[in-house]
């Protein structure tokens, strides 16, 4: 409902190469962590985001998006749904080209907020399930 797959093929293969991924640590149990390793396979820079700043997969991580010193595109979200709006909105402000709300990841206001600023955005879906099956 919240992107056709052509909206997914374009982020996954025109929008760039480095994603930041909001909520990625140190923890191998989490979802983010999984994602971040399948997202390295398939050729993207993974940029932890996550108030520990914690190096992951040996990227250095941040605390914020707007710590990150170079150019992202692409925002991946592995936050709660009511954070993730204003995370959304960070992208939008650092200049990213698209959002990427994880699988239960779901605000439909950001999602309306973030298309009329003109990113492309992907909610409720995983690029690891996504890009093995669209590449």
């Amino acid at each position: 409902m919240y992107a056709d797959d052509e909206t997914v093929r374009t982020i996954l293969r025109e929008s760039g190469d480095t994603w930041a991924v909001v909520g990625l640590s140190a923890n191998e149990d989490r979802a983010a962590f999984g994602v971040a390793r399948v997202l390295q396979r398939f050729g993207k820079r993974v940029v932890p985001v996550h108030p520990k700043a914690e190096t992951v997969h040996g990227e250095r991580g941040y605390a914020t998006l707007a710590d990150i010193p170079f150019p992202v595109d692409v925002v991946d979200v592995f936050v709660n749904s009511r954070l993730a709006g204003p995370v959304a909105d960070e992208a939008v402000t650092i200049g990213a080209k698209a959002v990427w709300f994880q699988l239960g990841v779901i605000d439909p206001d950001a999602y309306a907020r973030t298309r009329a600023a003109g990113l492309a955005m992907v909610m409720d879906r995983c690029p690891a399930i996504e890009i093995p099956r669209l590449s």
